[in-house]
């Protein structure tokens, strides 16, 4: 437990000094939300660890972050160095009963994320800029002369299904567009985007589809694009 504990130490500071460095472009209830859209599902499906306990964690790091800012700034009442904050936030972790095991993936998780960030794709927005000028009944014609075939036969879907897929696409598309005209200091354009996503799987399980074919419509239009040359991933 000490060897987990020093490592859980070591990596709490080496987190808590780049949330500052990301706290001069979000707040830290704004970065609270992104783990909510980003880390939180990582955390679920990489190491088996449960929604509230997930949720907690979350809590835990927003809480730390503020701790911080007030240490940084002289006017912690509690706290007077990093090193005492960190002792609290591995009790609180302990607290939550996690394993050894949990802690030591959870301290090695965040240290990678950290030193090497990848795009979340929850918040990631992709827009293809040729939509722009066009029309649903064009782009219908477009994607159904071009991808109803190899859609159906991907997917093993009929073609209602298939072209209601199209109508998502479109729609998809044009929002992703909107949203991309909005300032990036904007935290409303994440909040957006995850929404628009929402959207998108909300309509794909309204034309019936699968969880697997779901995932596979999605994939199906990050490899076939009309006019690619076009797309912009940020």
């Amino acid at each position: 437990m000490k060897k987990i504990y020093q490592i859980c130490s070591s990596f709490f500071v080496f987190v808590l000094v780049a949330q500052m460095g990301m706290a001069q472009n979000r707040t830290p209830e704004e970065q609270r939300e992104l783990f909510g859209y980003c880390d939180k599902q990582a955390l679920m499906k990489q190491f088996n660890i449960a929604e509230d306990v997930a949720n907690k964690i979350g809590d835990i790091d927003l809480w730390a972050t503020k701790e911080l800012i007030s240490i940084d700034n002289n006017t912690n009442e509690v706290f007077a160095t990093k090193g005492e904050l960190d002792k609290e936030v591995i009790k609180r972790y302990k607290a939550l009963k996690l394993s050894d095991q949990q802690l030591k993936s959870l301290a090695e998780f965040k240290k990678n994320r950290d030193e090497h960030p990848t795009p979340c794709e929850a918040i990631t927005l992709s827009y293809n800029k040729a939509y722009d000028t066009l029309s649903l009944a064009r782009a219908l014609q477009l994607m159904k002369t071009k991808y109803r075939k190899s859609l159906i036969d991907k997917l093993g879907i009929n073609g209602r299904q298939a072209d209601m897929i199209f109508e998502t696409e479109f729609y998809k598309q044009k929002e992703a567009l909107a949203i991309s005209a909005m300032p990036e200091t904007d935290f409303n354009k994440i909040r957006k985007t995850v929404a628009m996503y929402q959207v998108r799987e909300n309509r794909h399980k309204a034309s019936g589809l699968t969880e697997d074919q779901l995932v596979m419509a999605i994939n199906f239009f990050k490899e076939n694009q009309l006019y690619p040359e076009q797309v912009v991933n940020k």
